[in-house]
């Protein structure tokens, strides 16, 4: 009895193993919960099960995912031969189902996309004389079906013919009639060769759209009524001796008491898509109609208003009718088969409500994980499988794989308590396995109703549904992420559990508000709420929230419940579900969205943060819309507050997003961001609205913490007055190479193209925020500050190759080489940027900022040239530096030790610094950091500051210590000085400069007005002599007379010179 027992419980696994592992030449017989057996075939990659119960194509679909597999389909050669091979080893002939892959799966659409107007007659109740006759002569008819969608007046009680046909020799030869009952039906009745059937199929008089066919066929008598694709009546015995007489006339809304004539009982109301076959439609064509999908085969009549011809009192209108499923074609086309035959496989379809086998498909580790856990559990079971099965022989539970709500039902229950129990064990991995197959398994349980009960609390189907979700609680509790992680090789992950939940709720949602319009089960870590409504004007919004916050709230715009009411529907009912626990179940390898084709864009783009990956960072909350009991999709609101605190040094941003079970479906489904869109952020949680209804969660995309607002305000600043600081420099440092008159040499020309690059680039870097504004504009502006940025560093690669031609190789002549180096500083950057905006013009800037986009390969078109021109100056550095030492040490060798010690260390010492100030500059150590910025915000300020710094170091460098433009200003100086002797009117002692001028001297008699011979009345040996000063920084020569006169021996020479009194 334990024995069978534990079996029932646990077979909510894949397969009980009995027996070895089977091979990949060879297939196994594994037994199941029900004692039968089925056919395992492994290849290289894929195990395949052929199940050897028969059941229609849902639910053997139903059955695989159950089982942690799916249906088989052909899509690659190893499916053909694993298919074929195990239906050879079982020796099985039969058709099979098998899936095809060209089919989306249903879901529901958009109502722009289930809507379809239609051209329909309305017969109006002012008139009884309204009809219209089909343009057309019909065959004999061994079969017929008639299909037409009708709206019937809600006003109108009395008998009415929605169509009749009328033969020649025959009137009442086929005819569909209707009348209004006590309780306000319409009943619906054939006349099939004038024999009057009974009124017994029917629908509601509500005013609404109803589609309507009836079918007949002369080989067996069959006939059927369909009414919005369910069959409503059916019978047989009629007249099968003869078929429908041809050349009839067919008329819409009246009776024919006579051929085409003395018309009675007239309809009252809308008539719209009639259409006629010369065959008797099956129920998957009839439900394939309603959906408004395309019979063509044996089609005799297609709705046509051109081909009608109408009582003037009937009016053309136009309607816009519900299709609840336009996009989906199954029910019509049937589903695909596969037979084995002559050791080939064919390919077939047949109705999907057929019986038959299956194979399912799993992957080769999950099967081979699944056994050894199914053997481990069955030789030897788990302490909850152990109190599972005592729970289960006290309450004498039908310890069976669930076939009916009541079977579920107690199955669930068990295992409610079994969980719940306050001194259980955890729960093993596979104790998990088994559970989430139970939900699966359960989820697809057919509501069947069940026996009447006076107590609401005892209600069956609530009774399940809250077991069910109390089981589901325990399964994604945060206690059990690691069980998680244990049988990821065999279950996707926790969102099977939320696909369940969403499978149940919605299936019973019909049976959940019977009796009530509100239901909310509440546990732990899963809310689920039901709500119900009659839409009516002003109907209002609906709104669901977690149970703890009111930030974890989603809703339905009242405008999108107004537009359901516009566009018909009578009744909604909204599935909420919400989930909190399952952000710790996510482990990072399944949160960082790295799969090909599917990785999350990073939201920030600008290169101030480095993107680390994304997370799973809020609870996960869903909401079902059906309208009339169908799923519609239509835009939600939902308000999500963030679970995951920011480990220290990263920052989060988030992303709306919703599971996708379509997205890789092997895997389960992924996280997708089509149609959500952020609508604000606020301090711990998100606003987001999505186009469409499922399970949404936030996506929180984590950044290493570079910047703070306050950072980046400050960085924004500092910038702008770093880069006006080195501009001014830069300036200034221009404007003096051009006043003072420097020499013309090569140096002064490559110093003063650096200088204008630089300055240029400067100028645009302070004025490209201000560009950001307008996408031409900051697309200018990028390609220019490329240039310019560019070209600054081709002139400093120039600058070290002069300074390695001065100092260490003299090969090239001057001429030549100015040539070179123009050819490097300019066109060098203008090839670069032609290139790179040719090959990548669309990915050539950045999204929110004027500068080269760096998430593309577009930044090393300026990263690439600056790391090699860094390199080679590097060298250039290192090579000239050794070329300086070494000759500063040659010359200090050549002093004497006791007058040159100093010396001799001032010039070693000036060997080396010097080429490294004048090239620190030059080298871009300020783009060094540049190119490290995104590392650190510190490297962030650093580079500011080296940017401001570089227009004063080159001021200081180029013109300040610059010995050429030293002496340039020194001559200005002189020749000032020099100029003011012209006009000098007060003597004054005139000494030479340090620079000593020209001078002549020649010797002439003394005039008596000189002022030496007023004054000294000297021997005739007394002479005169007169100096010419010749100056260099005067245009004229300057002449001073002085007189030289004997004294004591000596000889005294007095110089008076004249100072103009303005001077």
């Amino acid at each position: 009895m334990t024995g069978a027992l534990q079996t029932g419980l646990i077979l909510f696994s894949c397969v009980v193993v009995c027996g070895s592992e089977p091979t990949h030449a060879g297939p196994d017989r594994v037994g199941e919960s029900h004692g039968k057996s089925r056919l395992v075939h492994l290849t290289s990659h894929w195990a395949f099960q052929l199940a050897n119960d028969s059941l229609a194509f849902s639910r053997a679909d139903r059955f695989c995912r159950g089982h942690f597999s799916s249906l088989a389909a052909l899509e690659q050669a190893e499916d053909q031969e694993g298919v074929l091979e195990l239906l050879r080893q079982a020796g099985h002939r039969s058709p099979i189902w098998v899936r095809d892959p060209s089919k989306a799966t249903s879901r529901a659409v958009a109502l722009s996309k289930q809507y379809v107007q239609f051209s329909a007659l309305n017969f109006p109740k002012e008139s009884c004389e309204g009809f219209a006759r089909v343009n057309m002569s019909f065959p004999t008819l061994s079969s017929v079906s008639v299909c037409v969608r009708v709206q019937w007046n809600p006003e109108w009680n009395e008998v009415s013919t929605i169509f009749s046909y009328a033969a020649p020799v025959f009137t009442n030869e086929f005819q569909l009639r209707g009348q209004v009952d006590v309780q306000g039906r319409i009943l619906l009745a054939l006349i099939i060769h004038g024999k009057h059937l009974p009124y017994k199929a029917s629908f509601p008089n509500d005013g609404a759209w109803h589609h309507i066919c009836v079918t007949w066929l002369r080989s067996s008598g069959h006939w059927a009524i369909y009414v919005d694709g369910d069959r409503k009546d059916m019978g047989s015995g009629t007249d099968s001796s003869r078929n429908i007489y041809g050349d009839g006339i067919f008329i819409l809304g009246q009776d024919q008491d006579s051929f085409g004539g003395n018309f009675t009982e007239p309809f009252f109301g809308n008539i719209t898509d009639l259409n006629v076959w010369n065959m008797s439609l099956e129920t998957r064509h009839v439900q394939a109609l309603n959906a408004c999908s395309p019979i063509s085969q044996e089609l005799l009549f297609s709705w046509n208003l051109a081909d009608l011809s109408s009582h003037p009192m009937v009016k053309e209108v136009q309607v816009l009718l519900f299709c609840r499923a336009v996009h989906q074609q199954m029910a019509l086309q049937g589903c695909r088969t596969l037979q084995l035959r002559s050791d080939q496989l064919l390919s077939g379809s047949t109705g999907c409500s057929d019986p038959l086998m299956f194979i399912c498909r799993s992957r080769k580790e999950r099967y081979l994980k699944m056994k050894q856990m199914t053997e481990a559990q069955t030789s030897q079971p788990t302490a909850f499988m152990k109190h599972l099965m005592k729970l289960s022989n006290r309450t004498q539970a039908v310890l069976v794989l669930p076939g009916s709500l009541a079977e579920a039902s107690a199955l669930l229950d068990v295992s409610a308590r079994a969980l719940g129990a306050p001194q259980r064990e955890a729960l093993q991995p596979a104790d998990m396995v088994s559970i989430i197959q139970l939900l699966s398994l359960a989820a697809d349980v057919p509501a069947q109703p069940g026996p009447e009960t006076t107590d609401p609390s005892r209600d069956p189907v609530q009774e399940l549904s809250r077991h069910f979700v109390s089981v589901a609680d325990c399964v994604i509790s945060e206690d059990n992420a690691l069980q998680w992680q244990a049988i990821r090789e065999v279950v996707n992950g926790p969102m099977d559990v939320v696909q369940s939940i969403d499978r149940m709720v919605t299936s019973l949602s019909p049976h959940l508000m019977a009796e009530t319009d509100h239901l909310i089960i509440l546990t732990p870590n899963i809310k689920v709420e039901v709500q119900q409504q009659r839409l009516q004007d002003g109907s209002r919004g609906f709104s669901f929230c977690g149970p703890d916050s009111k930030l974890d709230c989603i809703s339905v715009p009242q405008q999108k419940i107004q537009d359901l009411r516009n566009n018909g529907f009578l009744q909604l009912t909204l599935v909420n579900t919400w989930y909190g626990s399952l952000w710790p179940l996510f482990t990072p390898e399944e949160n960082i969205t790295n799969i090909p084709n599917i990785s999350m864009v990073p939201t920030v783009t600008d290169g101030s943060q480095r993107y680390l990956g994304t997370v799973l960072g809020s609870s996960v909350i869903s909401t079902t819309v059906m309208g009339d009991n169908q799923p519609v999709s239509t835009a939600v609101r939902f308000h999500l507050q963030h679970r995951v605190q920011n480990p220290a040094g990263t920052v989060y941003d988030p992303v709306c997003a919703f599971w996708d079970f379509d997205l890789t479906p092997e895997a389960g489904g992924w996280w997708n961001t089509k149609g959500c869109d952020v609508v604000s952020k606020q301090y711990g949680s998100t606003v987001c609205s999505c186009n469409h209804t499922t399970n949404f969660a936030l996506l929180l995309q984590v950044y290493e913490a570079q910047r703070s607002p306050e950072n980046e305000k400050a960085l924004q600043v500092l910038t702008f007055i770093g880069c006006g600081v080195s501009l001014c420099g830069l300036l200034f440092t221009f404007i003096l190479f051009i006043a003072v008159g420097v020499p013309k040499s090569d140096r002064t020309t490559v110093h003063k193209n650096l200088i204008v690059s630089l300055g240029v680039a400067e100028l645009l870097l302070m004025c490209s925020d201000w560009a950001s504004a307008n996408e031409a504009a900051c697309f200018v502006v990028t390609a220019l500050l490329h240039l310019f940025f560019m070209a600054s560093f081709s002139w400093m690669l120039v600058e070290g190759l002069l300074l390695w031609s001065k100092v260490v190789s003299v090969n090239i002549s001057e001429d030549r080489r100015m040539k070179l180096y123009y050819a490097i500083g300019w066109g060098l950057p203008v090839l670069i940027v032609g290139v790179t905006l040719t090959v990548a013009v669309d990915e050539y800037k950045a999204q929110d900022h004027c500068w080269l986009n760096v998430h593309t390969d577009t930044i090393w078109a300026f990263v690439g040239p600056v790391v090699f021109v860094l390199l080679v100056n590097t060298v250039v550095l290192c090579r000239v530096v050794m070329v300086t030492v070494s000759s500063a040490r040659r010359r200090a060798k050549m002093l004497s030790p006791s007058s040159a010690s100093k010396m001799q260390t001032f010039d070693l010492t000036w060997a080396v610094t010097r080429p490294v100030l004048i090239l620190l500059p030059v080298l871009g150590l300020t783009w060094l950091c540049g190119v490290l910025v995104h590392l650190s915000v510190v490297v962030a300020y650093v580079f500011i500051a080296l940017n401001a710094l570089q227009g004063l170091y080159i001021f200081l460098v180029y013109a300040v210590y610059n010995s050429e433009v030293r002496n340039a200003i020194k001559r200005i100086k002189e020749k000032r000085k020099a100029l003011s002797f012209t006009n000098c009117s007060q003597p004054t002692s005139f000494l030479p400069s340090q620079r000593a001028p020209m001078t002549s001297w020649g010797r002439s008699p003394p005039t008596p007005s000189s002022p030496e011979t007023s004054e000294t009345s000297g021997p005739p040996s007394s002479t005169y002599t007169s100096l010419v000063i010749k100056n260099e920084s005067f245009r004229k020569e300057s002449f001073v007379s002085f007189s030289l006169k004997p004294a004591s021996g000596n000889q005294v020479v007095q110089l008076t010179g004249f100072k103009p009194s303005g001077c």
